[in-house]
């Protein structure tokens, strides 16, 4: 096995492994595994309604701007200022939480959702949205941070790849799913239907996780030495410097590709929302594609994912302007970013196996602070030069991932780890 963050710290700074970060199930407790997987699926379910909450605005950007009297680049500082906020809760939340059962903090976090979607619904103004939207920051970042790493506290070992690839599903579909259909809602019943389905959403899943999550008590809190010490790997800090060039080009592009379909295309909102629906199908199979594909090659299949939507952006503006060129483009480009998150956390799990629950936290907070930091470029470009420059800015951007996956680090796939290989004990 090629080194590992295991090789590259040591002493009092060394990331804890699995095994002493979270306790087994308690003893003398049952679990049948209908129950252990439909907990499993809640947890799916979880981070899908967290993630679609956070990208639900993408979709209405346009109609939340009108209605709130804001133009379309400050409109996208509901996406921006939940990617701050929740940067800073998933690393926050995993240290701070400390041995308080995750179980308790996830119906907590679950609450705080359905709330920031509750005031969506009633909100007179923008500057109430927003505060509504920096709640959710909190809500995604240390939601995503703690049930990404449960797989293995909910199923038996040889399920855990299984287990873990469910929630995780939920991440990738939210990122794909959730703007086409809150777009769908929003033009059936308007932008606050939209986030009060979502709020509905979340009351259901908080209702499920009471009745079926087990106590999930940590045996030692992860502390906030932990944290820093992955990026000493090289491999991990390759994948972490994927992860900022892809998630910055796709978000300054990708967030106004409603009102450059709208405003430049031309195209009406029952074809804008078929159009986002087809990017959603595109994202769903490409989500699957790109899981199996990262587990035998996750270079190449990132590399993949890279040219394809680098492709799709940079040329959005001169094909995109009509149905067709348009309908094409964005199932490539659902398709290239329906499989980067499962992929890009697959880089991180065969760069640092041992250390999933601190390298998780990590994982949730670069993708959180650069979906805030591409949504507010993009918003700059857009109101100072114009929709078309922000797509090819953006594809240029996300291209520069290609630096990171072949030029800089070690190729994880060296490894020989594998999904099956999941530290066990969590």
């Amino acid at each position: 096995m090629s080194k590992t963050l295991a090789d590259t710290a040591s002493g009092p700074e060394a990331v804890p492994s699995l095994s002493e970060t979270d306790a087994a199930p308690p003893a003398g407790i049952e679990r049948t595994p209908l129950k252990s997987w439909l907990a499993v699926g809640s947890m799916g379910v979880g981070t899908f309604a967290l993630v679609t909450s956070e990208f639900l605005p993408v979709g209405l950007l346009t109609h939340v701007a009108h209605d709130l009297n804001v133009t379309s680049g400050t409109a996208g500082l509901m996406l921006t200022l939940p990617g701050i906020v929740g940067a800073i809760a998933a690393p926050a939340l995993a240290v701070g939480s400390g041995k308080l059962d995750r179980r308790i903090v996830l119906w907590i976090l679950t609450a705080l959702m359905i709330a920031t979607n509750a005031l969506a619904v009633v909100a007179p103004n923008f500057p109430l949205m927003l505060a509504g939207r920096l709640m959710l920051g909190i809500s995604v970042g240390g939601f995503w941070a703690i049930a990404s790493g449960l797989g293995n506290r909910l199923v038996q070992p040889q399920d855990v790849g299984k287990a873990t690839s469910i929630i995780f599903a939920g991440i990738s579909l939210g990122t794909v799913l959730g703007v086409p259909a809150g777009t769908l809602i929003g033009e059936i019943a308007g932008w606050r239907a939209a986030f009060g389905v979502t709020a509905a959403l979340g009351g259901l899943l908080l209702l499920t996780q009471i009745l079926l999550l087990p106590p999930l008590p940590p045996t030692r809190a992860i502390k906030a030495r932990d944290l820093p010490a992955l990026l000493r790997n090289p491999t991990a800090r390759a994948g972490f410097l994927a992860i900022v060039f892809i998630v910055i080009g796709h978000f300054a592009s990708y967030t106004y590709v409603t009102p450059f379909l709208k405003q430049i295309a031309g195209l009406d909102g029952t074809l804008i929302t078929s159009l986002l629906l087809a990017y959603g199908v595109a994202g769903f199979i490409g989500n699957f594609i790109g899981g199996i594909q990262a587990a035998k090659n996750v270079r190449n299949t990132l590399t993949i994912s890279v040219v394809l939507l680098t492709a799709s952006a940079v040329l959005f503006p001169i094909y995109g302007t009509t149905q067709i060129g348009a309908t094409v483009l964005l199932i490539l480009w659902g398709l290239a970013f329906g499989g980067f998150p499962i992929s890009l956390q697959t880089w991180m799990f065969k760069s640092a196996p041992e250390a999933l629950e601190s390298g998780s936290a990590l994982f949730v907070s670069t993708f959180q602070i650069f979906i805030a930091v591409g949504s507010a470029f993009g918003g700059w470009v857009v109101d100072g030069i114009g929709l078309s420059a922000t797509m090819i800015l953006g594809g240029i951007i996300a291209g520069l991932a290609i630096l990171s996956v072949w030029v800089s680090g070690r190729n994880p796939d060296a490894s020989g780890v594998s999904v099956k290989d999941m530290p066990k004990g969590h």
